[in-house]
């Protein structure tokens, strides 16, 4: 029973991680689009997002693969359901791209 708890315990720490990862990355994208400074947005949002869900993955997986395993299914799970919402709001759907012309 240990086992099991310890296995959604990891799969709770890998949504939840997944979840600030594909949040902060949504935030960063529509605030660095519009910034003076996007390449100072979107290399920090990085770095802090990279730090911290690789030293959550490391501090929920420890020496036991199945806990890695479990983190990453979570971490998954968590970018599924950010990209469902993200697509369920108006506000940041596009049509299509227009083709660029390069005919004379």
């Amino acid at each position: 029973m240990s086992e099991v708890l310890s296995l959604a315990t990891a799969l709770a720490a890998g949504v939840l991680l997944g979840a600030f990862f594909f949040v902060g990355l949504w935030w960063t994208v529509r605030r660095g689009v519009s910034s003076d400074r996007p390449a100072l947005w979107f290399f920090g949002s990085l770095l802090v997002r990279m730090s911290i869900t690789l030293t959550g993955f490391y501090f929920v997986g420890q020496e036991h693969w199945e806990r890695w395993l479990s983190c990453l299914i979570g971490f998954v799970v968590a970018r599924l359901i950010t990209w469902w919402l993200t697509r369920l709001s108006g506000d940041n759907q596009t049509g299509p791209a227009q083709e660029a012309s390069y005919a004379p």
